[in-house]
């Protein structure tokens, strides 16, 4: 799994729609997390979506700009249909963190990974589960190992350093590879971590 992380766009949805695109586009990501505690995803998303398809770019949408394509279009006016249509799904992989609760928790194979917006809401519960705590809520990006778990943060997105972190874990060990925001792969840091010991019982 690849699995993109945005930092909090503090306002800057131009900033936003350009680091999603460079996850999606550029990094090829599965999904990308939004870690702000705002609907600037949802915003920007939905201003993308209508960039792309027209004013209502909602799936019940579709049926009306397939039936007018395929009743007057050409075949060229159907392609240019088709991967519009492509790319406004793919949209579909832009997530915010749920936001009653500003958290989720992915897997990693055996490795849970819990992420946040503020990392201050984490709880022993939570650190003594995880082997990779991502939080959004930051001065900067961030990665640092503290005891057997890992702590990363891609910063906030705009001027400065950081703004996005894909997690790919395609090889034994997870990677995280951070974008500055002119979308160039500026760290990557393998997340070395023990693995769960398993433990089988004979009768």
């Amino acid at each position: 799994m690849r699995l993109g992380l945005l930092g909090p766009a503090e306002g800057d949805l131009a900033a936003l729609a350009r680091t999603a695109e460079l996850l999606l586009n550029g990094a090829k990501v599965t999904r990308a997390i939004y870690l702000g505690a705002d609907d600037a995803l949802e915003d920007t998303v939905a201003l993308w979506a209508e960039s792309l398809v027209g004013s209502d770019a909602s799936d019940k949408g579709l049926w009306d700009r397939a039936f007018a394509i395929a009743a007057e279009g050409s075949p060229e006016q159907i392609g240019t249909f088709l991967r519009s249509e492509r790319a406004r799904m793919r949209l579909k992989s832009l997530e915010s963190l749920p936001q009653r609760e500003l958290r989720s928790v992915e897997m990693f194979g055996d490795r849970v990974a819990i992420l946040v917006h503020d990392k201050a809401v984490l709880d022993e519960e939570d650190i003594f589960a995880a082997t990779f705590l991502v939080y959004g809520k930051s001065d900067g990006p961030l990665v640092k190992k503290i005891g057997p778990r890992w702590f990363l943060t891609p910063g906030p997105i705009g001027p400065g350093s950081g703004g996005a972190v894909v997690l790919d874990d395609a090889a034994d060990e997870v990677v995280a590879t951070f974008y500055d925001p002119d979308g160039r792969a500026v760290r990557r840091e393998k997340l070395s971590a023990s693995r769960r010991s398993r433990v089988s019982v004979k009768s």
